[in-house]
């Protein structure tokens, strides 16, 4: 199968250097193989044809056939346009063009039988059809109706002919040389079980459906095998992780007990409990962790962090705790300190500002083993920065940090690989997480503090500004400090929206008396700490920035979010800045500030997030709206170029896929059996340069 498939696609028939060099750029199809997945986004259908006088506004694109009668050109210049009526039996329905209309005219002749696809629209009186599809009628339409595939294409494509038709034209052309070399790629006891039609059948019907019950099956057949064979990659990675990279072993209680008899100041939450436990059985288990922990903003994940990190340090080894920004780093830094002083524990911090003489301390402690536990930036990747024993590796918002950083951290012992707890707070829809960290194993808390009260979110529309502004200058007054949230920074010919440089000013024109800070990403980032460290030791009282403070800063004493423009925020990044208040015990709010006319997307966006707090609930809405691409960034990744499974909708597919891929892989982890004999050529044909993604964490 891989030969042929293999072929360069200027050798199909009917493509040639120019036309296949077009398909390389603009579509990224090279080979046969390319171009047979390259599947149809959706189907026109021709199972039918409307008689005239069915025909309505309400209609979608529909097929009619008629005999075509007069024909003329009207108006001049720009009104200029091609009328056609094509007559049936019940009626007559007008064709007209507005564009290519000396094209249009060369084909077309009267007293011809010819089918028309396109959509009715009615003008006064008249049903019409604009820029319809027509050609003539021929014995091919007198017998079944058919479901027409219609491909992505591009402009460039269309000037050159190659629209959805001529692509299409190719894709049959392509499939009449291909059934031969179609081999099985899915185990047959496994597509008995599932009622799954036979590969070659599944491509033949993508293509070119005899019914929609068949395209239902084609579509399920090579869904299931795509989200089968991530599956199954991502659990083999994990398998050979656990056999290959051996975990030091980490059973020491003691430092755990006494922190948590003695020194915690609340009682963990069962969510909390829970993933302590899990972190704390793998990291016992002889194999090396890697872990993914889950977790709302606010819901505790760097004191779980931390108790993980007493089980290292008991034993006599080092942990490090990574984080994106210095000034998050700081912050953690502070948090733990406390915790660390009372335990006797050495703690440090490096960042890129961290004085010169400092480090070189620092660095001296770090090889001999004397100082435990280092919070830092990327600072913590410079090859200076060698650890005695690095036992516990812990990465916040991991999604900040390339896959070559991490892969450096990992690296920073000679005899053993640390274990790896990954942090985030960007809640990550159940189905994106089997997909994009299938091989990790996924711990998530769920619930948060007690005593933490949820923060209240409204809409507000622009005219009610001033009631807004009441409201805030009450919070002020009780002493509490703002954020405010735009878009954009300064004013876009482009888009009519709120900007920073003109809010700022209103700001300060609205509350005179009140000092306010001013952060955005075009600031250096020295700048920028300065402004937040004002803000967090409460020097001014209102933050007025765009997203950049959207992973940031812990300040219990803000308690409203006001975000301008609210409606132009994806859904999880509004979750994500509404997470910056609500971090002490005063109820905290957000005001989601829109114009009157907002798109029905935006609409949902803003419901959803008056509605819950739940951050999972919020990232599968998040999901179903946006797609998986835009997501976490994996568009660039390439884990989720998925060539027909979608994640919004295939979420119970995904589950039985994976399901089936373990059964197999643990009655047979070497898929060395006569049955499963598929499945072993398919991964031999797949391309060896997929992403190993357990080996990076």
């Amino acid at each position: 199968m891989k030969g042929f498939f293999d072929t360069r696609i200027e050798f199909l028939k009917g493509t040639g250097p120019q036309k296949s060099a077009l398909l390389n750029k603009e579509l990224g199809i090279f080979t046969y193989g390319d171009l047979i997945q390259f599947y149809p986004f959706r189907y026109e259908d021709r199972t039918r044809f409307y008689t005239v006088s069915e025909l309505n506004d309400q209609l979608s694109n529909v097929q009619i056939k008629g005999t075509l009668g007069k024909i003329e050109t009207m108006g001049v210049g720009a009104k200029r346009r091609l009328v056609a009526q094509l007559k049936d039996d019940t009626g007559i329905v007008e064709l007209i063009w507005f564009k290519g209309i000396n094209w249009v005219l060369r084909k077309l002749q009267t007293g011809v039988p010819y089918t028309a696809f396109g959509k009715p629209t009615r003008y006064g009186s008249k049903i019409n059809m604009a820029h319809p599809e027509i050609e003539v009628l021929t014995t091919g339409h007198q017998g079944p109706g058919y479901l027409q595939p219609v491909y992505h294409t591009t402009e460039n494509l269309k000037r050159r002919f190659l629209d959805s038709r001529a692509i299409g034209k190719l894709q049959k052309q392509l499939l009449l040389s291909a059934y031969p070399y179609i081999t099985e790629s899915l185990p047959d006891t496994l597509m008995k079980e599932l009622g799954l039609i036979s590969k070659s059948e599944a491509l033949r019907n993508i293509h070119f459906p005899e019914n929609n019950r068949k395209l239902s099956q084609a579509r399920l057949r090579l869904k299931f095998e795509e989200l089968f064979y991530i599956q199954l990659r991502l659990l083999k990675l994990k398998q050979s992780r656990v056999d290959k990279f051996k975990g030091k072993v980490y059973s020491e209680t003691l430092l755990i007990n006494e922190f948590y008899h003695q020194h915690l100041p609340f009682e963990l939450t069962d969510a909390q409990k829970r993933v302590i436990r899990e972190i704390y059985g793998d990291m016992k288990s002889g194999r090396q962790m890697n872990r993914l922990l889950q977790g709302d903003v606010g819901s505790g994940k760097t004191i779980v962090a931390f108790i993980c990190m007493l089980a290292v340090v008991g034993a006599e080894s080092q942990a490090a705790l990574m984080a994106p920004t210095e000034i998050l780093a700081e912050q953690h830094f502070r948090g733990l300190q406390s915790y660390a002083k009372k335990m006797g524990i050495e703690i440090e911090i490096l960042t890129g500002s961290t004085k010169k003489s400092v480090r070189k301390q620092l660095h001296q402690r770090l090889e001999t083993g004397k100082l435990q536990i280092l919070v830092g930036t990327h600072a913590l990747l410079e090859d200076q920065v060698q650890f005695k024993s690095l036992g516990l590796a812990v990465i916040d918002e991991q999604h900040r940090f390339g896959v070559a950083q991490r892969a450096k951290l990992w690296s920073k012992n000679k005899d053993f690989f640390p274990h790896v707890l990954v942090m985030t707070a960007t809640p990550i829809p159940r189905t994106l997480a089997m997909t994009l960290y299938g091989d990790l194993d996924v711990s998530v808390i769920d619930e948060l503090p007690p005593g933490r009260k949820p923060v209240e979110t409204v809409h507000r529309y622009d005219q009610n500004r001033l009631k807004v502004f009441g409201f805030i200058k009450k919070q002020l007054a009780a002493g509490r400090q703002i954020y405010f949230v735009y878009p954009l920074i300064e004013e876009s010919a482009k888009m009519d929206l709120k900007h920073l440089e003109d809010g700022y000013d209103s700001i300060t024109r609205a509350f005179p008396q009140v000092p306010v800070s001013i952060v955005h990403g075009k600031m250096k980032s020295k700048d920028k700490d300065y402004e937040m460290r004002r803000f967090v030791k409460g020097e001014t009282r209102i933050m007025v920035a765009t997203t950049v403070i959207e992973v940031g800063v812990n300040v219990p004493n803000a308690t409203v979010m006001v975000i301008e423009n609210s409606e132009r925020f994806g859904l999880a990044q509004l979750h994500q800045l509404r997470g910056r208040v609500g971090r002490g015990a005063d109820q905290s709010y957000c005001i989601l500030m829109t114009d009157v006319k907002i798109s029905r997307e935006g609409r949902t966006r803003i419901q959803t997030l008056e509605r819950t707090n739940d951050g999972f609930e919020i990232a599968d809405v998040d999901l179903k709206l946006r797609g998986p691409g835009d997501l976490m960034g994996t568009q660039q990744s390439g884990v989720l170029d998925l060539m027909i499974a979608d994640l919004a909708q295939d979420g119970k597919l995904l589950r039985v896929a994976r399901e089936k891929a373990s059964s197999i892989l643990e009655a047979d982890p070497g898929l060395d059996q006569p049955g499963n004999e598929n499945i072993r050529q398919q991964i031999a044909n797949q391309k060896k340069s997929s992403l190993n993604w357990s080996r990076i964490s």
